[in-house]
């Protein structure tokens, strides 16, 4: 079992360069199955959801190559394979893009339901809503979700509920579907516009994404192209929260500012300086950080990804602060972790209630999902005395190095590996159980 050990107490200092976008890069990557030729992905960010993707690719049939740092050529042409291998898939919560750039490739896919972090009720209803709309029959049994369709049909499909996912997987479906689809209350998510850009690189027409209303002409044929995946906003977002957290000093590379507006303000509420320029951006506290409230939203909105690291920071403001989370259910599981470092914070329902109280201690906590494993790093951050994080599994499914990153900003973080107890107990056991029965 690894886990992080982090002393605190270290302002963060220096250069960091953020890693391609770990929502963009799980659909562009299934997204080549669709392109009749050869395709190279630049900008790919070494999380463990990119690797399971590309495993899945090569179980298929596809020829993956690492052509140079984060750059990878996949050749999709020798994949007959529709069927995802279940217990690959079932690792990661994007294992459903495949459904769809199957679908819009092959007219039939066979994939596990999708696994991913524990976030409460997250059905696909909406992403069979769009697929049925296309022309294709589904069946569920089993854990696999089967798609068949004679052919794809371009249509009208509205979401019920904004939904980045189904609006990813109905662009997939779409591309190649005969006709025009359009798809309303669509989510206007950076990682839904590089979809789009990158599926039109290779032939495709699709119009209006960022908007709520995309319309996709769809093309008997998409050919290769080279890409290069958009920064992860969302890791931008968590140094910027982290560097406010340690009080420090220290210029984020390679994002987007434009994708960063709605962090950027409510950081600049609690008295967070930002500095924007070209690609890069400047965050530094010279002074008292102070209360604010929080609604999660659909972009343009805060992103629900960055509500447990803004909360780990609000811990450290002056005053009463209220976070409303209006996308995922149980995204405050990490406020138990929080509390053994000392953080004043009560949930009801949607709703956390976070009293400052300026000062974090280090403690033993697990993360329990992606983000919520990166607000405790920047809690054990900001915290007096050491920190120890397990579990760190589920933030290395959306992270690239970050323990690397930190360091080299001066934070004294390292990974270890240690005995899994619980294994080693359930081993003696057996072990114990068979020389009895011998």
């Amino acid at each position: 079992m690894d886990k992080f050990i982090i002393k605190g107490g270290r302002k963060l200092h220096g250069e960091v360069t953020i890693s391609g976008a770990k929502n963009a890069a799980v659909a562009i990557l299934p997204a080549v199955i669709l392109s009749d030729e050869p395709c190279v992905v630049e900008n790919v960010p070494t999380i463990s959801d990119v690797t399971i993707s590309l495993r899945i690719l090569e179980e298929m049939g596809a020829e993956v190559t690492n052509i140079g740092k984060d750059a990878y050529r996949i050749d999709p042409t020798k994949i007959t394979n529709t069927c995802v291998p279940y217990e690959t898939a079932r690792k990661m919560r994007a294992s459903y893009y495949f459904l769809g750039a199957l679908l819009g490739k092959f007219n039939k896919a066979r994939v596990s339901m999708p696994g991913g972090c524990p976030l409460g009720d997250r059905p696909i209803d909406q992403h069979l809503k769009a697929f049925s709309a296309l022309g294709a029959k589904y069946t569920l049994s089993q854990g696999m979700v089967d798609l068949t369709a004679e052919k794809l049909t371009g249509a009208q499909i509205f979401f019920d509920v904004v939904t980045v996912g189904a609006t990813m997987n109905a662009m997939l479906a779409a591309v190649k579907a005969e006709g025009l689809t359009i798809i309303e209350n669509a989510a206007k998510e950076p990682h839904i516009v590089d979809l789009a850009n990158f599926l039109n690189s290779m032939g495709a027409n699709i119009m209006g994404a960022g908007t709520d209303v995309i319309k996709i002409r769809g093309v008997e044929h998409l050919h290769g192209t080279t890409y290069t995946v958009i920064p992860d906003q969302i890791e931008a977002g968590t140094f910027m929260v982290a560097i406010a957290a340690t009080k420090g000093d220290a210029i984020i590379k390679n994002v987007i500012p434009k994708h960063l507006e709605s962090i950027t303000k409510k950081l600049e509420k609690i008295g967070v300086n930002i500095e924007q320029y070209d690609d890069s951006i400047r965050v530094w506290v010279d002074g008292p950080l102070v209360k604010t409230n929080v609604k999660t939203a659909p972009h343009p909105g805060f992103p629900t990804d960055m509500q447990s690291q803004i909360a780990t920071l609000l811990t450290l403001a002056e005053g009463t602060s209220i976070i409303t989370e209006n996308i995922w259910e149980q995204r405050f599981r990490y406020v138990d972790e929080l509390r053994r470092m000392g953080a004043d914070i009560t949930v009801n329902g949607k709703i956390a209630l976070i009293e400052g109280t300026g000062k974090l201690m280090g403690a033993p906590v697990k993360a329990c999902d992606l983000r919520a494993g990166a607000a405790l790093i920047i809690a054990g951050l900001a915290a007096s005395g050491v920190t120890e994080i397990e579990d760190i599994y589920h933030i290395e499914r959306g992270y690239d190095c970050m323990e690397g990153k930190l360091r080299a900003l001066g934070a004294d973080i390292e990974k270890v590996s240690v005995p899994d107890t619980a294994k080693n107990s359930t081993d003696k056991a057996s072990a114990k159980s068979d020389k009895e029965a011998v």
